[in-house]
C-alpha cells in the first residue's frame, strides 16, 4: 500500500510554485492600488485633449510675451516673411547667420493662409500662429499622459495631466514662439513614444526637437536617446541618422535661400556660444541658482518635489516596475522591481539641465520685469512628470515593507495628503499665471489700441524710446503706420533695424550690424518731431518723460503696469487676494498721440 503524506495548504503570503502551470501571477493585469485592488482602466485621449485644449487656448488668447528674443529673433522674421516688412538683428545678418529660417518657415504654414485669411487684421494672425502652438502642445502633451496612463497607472498620469495643464511654467511656454517651446514639445512626445516602446520614432523626434528646435538641448533628450538604443539600436540608430540628416540637409539648402550663402544655422549657432567662435559673455550668463529661482516661481513647491524624486529611488525601485502597469514578480519571497528609465531620465535631466545652461548665450538687455528662463523649457514636462511621481508615492514611504498591503495611519495620512498637496501646488501655480498676465499686459493691449486711431493718416511713425524691448511685435502696428523708430534713451547696445529689402533683405549683412553689442549710428530716429505717436512707461522716477509735456502729446491710452523694483518680491510674482493690489506699486503704460497746432 502506498504512502500518502498530507501537504500543507499554500498561504496567500507564499511566493508562486516554480514551474509551467499558468498562474494569476503570470496574467497580464491592470495596476494594483492602495491596498492590492485592480484600479480603474488608464486614460483615454479624451480627457488629457479636452483639458489641455482648454488651457492652452487660455494660453493663446492671454498669454504675454516674456523676452524680446522672442519678438526680435521670430515673431519679426515671421512678419518680414509675410508682409516684406519687420525688424532684423544681427543675428539675422547673413554674415552671421546664427538663425535658421527654417524653424521660421514651420509657422509660415499657418500664418501664411492666416494672413490671406485676415487681410486687413494682422493681429489675428498673430493669434492664429499662437494657437497653432497650442495645438501643438496640446497633442504632444496627451501622447504623455496616455503613455503614462498605460505603463504606470491613471493616477500618476492625471497629476502629470494636472500640472501641465495649471503650472505657470506650462501655461506660459505652451504658446511661446521659441524653439525651446518646441523642444519641449519634442520632450513630451519623445518621452510618450519612448513609454509605449516606439523607441524608433521616439529618437526621430528627439532629433527634430534638437535640429529643427534649440541645439543645446541635447543634454535633455540623450537619456531618451541612449535608452532607445539600448532596446531596438538598429530601429532607433536608422530613424535618429534619417531624421538628423535630413533636417540638417533641409536647413542648410533653407537657409541658402534665404542668406544667399551656403552656411548651417546650427552649426554657427553652437559655435558663437560654446567653441568660442564668439563673444556671447557680451551679452551676459546667468549661474545654476539663477534658474533655480525662476524655476521655483514657475512650479512653486512642484519644482521642489521634483528635485526629492533622487531622495524616493529606493521606493521608485519597488514601485514602478518594467512591463504593462505595474507588474510585480516573486523573487525569494520579496517584492523586487526595478527603475524604469523613464524614471532615471526624469533624474538625469533635473539633476544636469539646470548646470549647463551657464554656458548659454543669454541676451542681458533692460529688463521686461519678468523671468528669462526659457532656457529651462524642454524639461518642463519632466518636472511635472517627476514630482508627481514624488506626490503618488507619499503613503509607499510608511508601508511596511513585509506587509505592504496594510493601511496604517500613517499611510492613510499620506493617501489625504496627496490631492492636498497637488492642489497647493496648482493654486500656487495659478497666483503667478494670474500675477503675471494682470500686472504685465499693458504693452499688447496698449499697442492694440493702435488700430483705431487710422484717422492719423498713412505714413504715421510710432516711437520708442527706452521701452523698446517690450515692443510685442510688427503684428500689432496696423497698415496705415509707415514705421516703427527707436528714440534714443541712453541704451547703448546694438538695436535691431528694419530688414532692409534695398539691399537684399535677408539675404544683406549691412554694416551696420556687429556681433560686439556696439550701438550703430542709425538704429535711433534723430528728429523727433517726426513721431506721430509715442509709447512710454511712466513710473514714480526722478525725471521727466517726453509724454509728459501735455503741449506736445494727448494721452489717448494707458493702463497699469507693475513696477517691479519697487514692489516686494513675494506680492508681485504670486497674487495674494486684496494684498497684490495693496502691496504692489503700479506705473501706467501710456499711448500718446501728438497734438497738431
Amino acid at each position: 500500500m502506498a504512502l500518502t503524506t498530507r501537504q500543507r495548504r499554500p498561504l496567500p503570503s507564499d511566493p508562486p510554485p516554480s514551474s509551467p502551470i499558468y498562474t494569476k501571477y503570470d496574467k497580464p493585469s491592470r495596476r494594483l492600488g492602495d491596498g492590492g485592488r485592480e484600479e480603474e482602466k488608464s486614460l483615454g485621449w479624451f480627457v488629457p485633449v479636452f483639458a489641455l485644449g482648454m488651457l492652452r487656448y487660455m494660453s493663446a488668447t492671454t498669454n504675454i510675451i516674456h523676452d524680446c528674443d522672442e519678438v526680435f529673433n521670430y515673431w519679426e522674421p515671421l512678419h518680414y516673411l509675410l508682409y516684406k516688412s519687420g525688424f532684423q538683428t544681427w543675428e539675422y545678418s547673413s554674415e552671421f547667420a546664427l538663425r535658421s529660417y527654417l524653424y521660421i518657415l514651420f509657422h509660415e504654414l499657418v500664418g501664411r493662409p492666416a494672413s490671406w485669411l485676415f487681410a486687413e487684421d494682422k493681429v489675428r494672425v498673430f493669434y492664429a500662429v499662437r494657437l497653432f502652438l497650442g495645438l501643438l502642445s496640446v497633442t504632444t502633451d496627451a501622447v504623455l499622459v496616455v503613455a503614462l496612463s498605460r505603463k504606470y497607472g491613471r493616477r500618476l498620469a492625471s497629476y502629470t495631466l494636472a500640472m501641465l495643464c495649471l503650472t505657470s511654467g506650462c501655461f506660459f511656454a505652451s504658446t511661446s514662439f521659441l524653439p525651446s517651446s518646441f523642444s519641449m514639445y519634442a520632450i513630451s512626445l519623445a518621452s510618450g513614444f519612448f513609454l509605449l516602446e516606439k523607441y524608433a520614432m521616439a529618437v526621430a523626434v528627439s532629433a527634430a526637437g534638437v535640429i529643427l528646435g534649440w541645439p543645446f538641448s541635447i543634454l535633455a533628450f540623450l537619456p531618451v536617446v541612449f535608452y532607445s538604443l539600448a532596446r531596438r539600436f538598429k530601429q532607433a540608430f536608422l530613424a535618429g541618422a534619417a531624421t538628423s540628416v535630413t533636417l540638417l540637409a533641409l536647413s542648410v539648402f533653407v537657409d541658402y535661400q534665404y542668406y544667399r550663402r551656403w552656411t548651417s544655422s546650427v552649426l554657427n549657432l553652437v559655435v558663437y556660444n560654446v567653441v568660442g567662435g564668439g563673444e556671447s559673455h557680451l551679452y551676459g550668463i546667468e549661474g545654476p541658482l539663477y534658474y533655480l529661482r525662476n524655476a521655483f516661481n514657475n512650479f512653486n513647491f512642484g519644482f521642489v518635489l521634483a528635485l526629492l524624486f533622487v531622495g524616493i529611488l529606493p521606493i521608485a525601485r519597488k514601485k514602478y516596475a518594467p512591463g504593462s502597469g505595474r507588474m510585480f514578480r516573486w523573487e525569494r519571497g520579496c517584492l523586487k522591481a526595478k527603475v524604469p528609465s523613464k524614471v532615471k531620465m526624469m533624474v538625469w535631466a533635473v539633476a544636469h539641465r539646470n548646470i549647463n545652461t551657464t554656458d548659454i548665450n543669454q541676451k542681458r538687455r533692460p529688463s521686461m520685469g519678468l523671468s528669462h528662463d526659457w532656457f529651462l523649457y524642454p524639461i518642463y514636462p519632466l518636472i511635472c512628470v517627476a514630482a508627481s511621481a514624488v506626490i503618488e508615492s507619499f503613503p509607499d514611504i510608511f508601508r511596511d515593507k513585509y506587509d505592504p498591503n496594510a493601511n496604517f495611519v500613517m499611510v492613510t495620512t499620506a493617501k489625504v495628503l496627496r490631492p492636498f498637496v497637488l492642489g497647493l501646488i496648482l493654486c500656487a501655480s495659478h497666483s503667478r499665471t494670474f500675477s503675471l498676465v494682470n500686472g504685465y499686459a499693458a504693452p499688447i493691449e496698449v499697442y492694440k489700441i493702435l488700430q483705431h486711431h487710422d484717422d492719423a493718416g498713412p505714413g504715421s511713425v510710432v516711437c520708442v524710446g527706452s521701452e523698446w524691448h517690450r515692443y510685442p511685435s510688427s503684428f500689432f502696428i496696423p497698415n496705415y503706420i509707415g514705421e516703427v523708430r527707436w528714440l534714443d534713451d541712453g541704451f547703448r547696445g546694438l538695436l535691431p533695424l528694419p530688414f532692409n529689402s534695398t539691399v537684399g533683405g535677408t539675404s544683406a549683412a549691412p554694416s551696420y550690424f556687429n556681433n560686439k553689442n556696439k550701438a550703430s549710428d542709425q538704429q535711433f530716429l534723430q528728429d523727433v518731431e517726426a513721431c506721430t505717436f509715442l509709447v512710454e512707461l511712466q513710473l514714480n522716477r526722478p525725471y521727466p518723460s517726453r509724454g509728459s509735456d501735455l503741449s506736445k502729446w494727448e494721452p489717448i491710452a494707458a493702463l497699469p503696469y507693475l513696477d517691479r523694483e519697487f514692489s516686494p518680491p513675494l506680492y508681485r510674482s504670486f497674487f495674494i487676494p486684496y494684498l497684490w493690489q495693496q502691496r504692489n506699486v503700479f506705473g501706467l503704460y501710456k499711448l500718446f498721440r501728438r497734438i497738431r497746432n
